[in-house]
């Protein structure tokens, strides 16, 4: 699974810039180019770190601060972004909950060393998987979708986390069942798959008879479709 970042900056040549090293580094890149999308694709993605300029159409880099470290107990790490460079303007960031702030213009060189550094600090964030509103925290053996936690039994949560941290791989009912009962633990037969996603369908998705998150590939198995 690749550390997912996200970029809110409004200067398109900047973002690009940024994304093409971070994708080089092995990140998985979003872009958003304003407050309002970058707010719209954190909730969406719950990236692992922001890297966020401080002035934003629409909603301030300084709002999209404060929202991101107060709506999660673990909130990801910010690098701010800005053509301020007092010391009154850096602490001024960091008071905002900024995990560092680097100034413009900066080498992408120097910002990639930074993006390390943070994530050296904030990293056990990325060990949670997100995908459009439901959340497993597998640090805190917790789930949640769209901010209700849900009530899985230990084999519900390690189907859901392996199939989401493997995004739209097929796995046969087989593969399924030795992730949640490894090296032959229980004489358990396949077709216990089914019931075991039948229940994670009822909590998971908007509607289990049709289910978009954990799919039926017809004479293969199951994935976790990431669209």
């Amino acid at each position: 699974m690749k550390t997912e970042v996200l970029i809110v900056e409004d200067d398109r040549k900047i973002s690009n810039l940024i994304s093409i090293y971070l994708a080089n580094e092995g990140y998985s890149v979003k872009q958003a180019y304003d407050g309002e999308e970058g707010r719209t694709l954190y909730l969406q993605h719950r990236p692992c770190l922001l890297i966020l300029d401080l002035m934003l159409p629409k909603w301030s880099g300084e709002e999209l601060c404060r929202f991101v470290k107060k709506d999660s107990e673990d909130p990801p790490g910010v690098i701010m972004l800005s053509a301020k460079g007092t010391t009154e303007d850096r602490i001024t960031g960091l008071r905002l909950g900024a995990d560092d702030y680097m100034t413009k213009p900066f080498s992408p060189e120097e910002l990639m060393a930074h993006v390390e550094a943070v994530l050296r600090r904030t990293g056990h964030v990325c060990q949670k998987l997100s995908h459009e509103g439901l959340e497993v925290k597998p640090r805190k053996g917790e789930v949640w979708l769209n901010g209700e936690r849900l009530e899985l039994t230990h084999y519900e949560f390690n189907l859901l986390y392996f199939m989401m941290d493997h995004k739209d791989q097929v796995f046969t009912r087989e593969q399924l069942l030795e992730q949640i009962h490894p090296n032959g633990e229980a004489d358990i037969m396949a077709r216990t798959i089914d019931a075991h996603i039948k229940k994670l369908r009822r909590k998971i998705e908007a509607d289990a008879s049709v289910p978009q998150r954990i799919v039926t590939v017809r004479g293969m198995g199951y994935k976790y479709a990431s669209h």
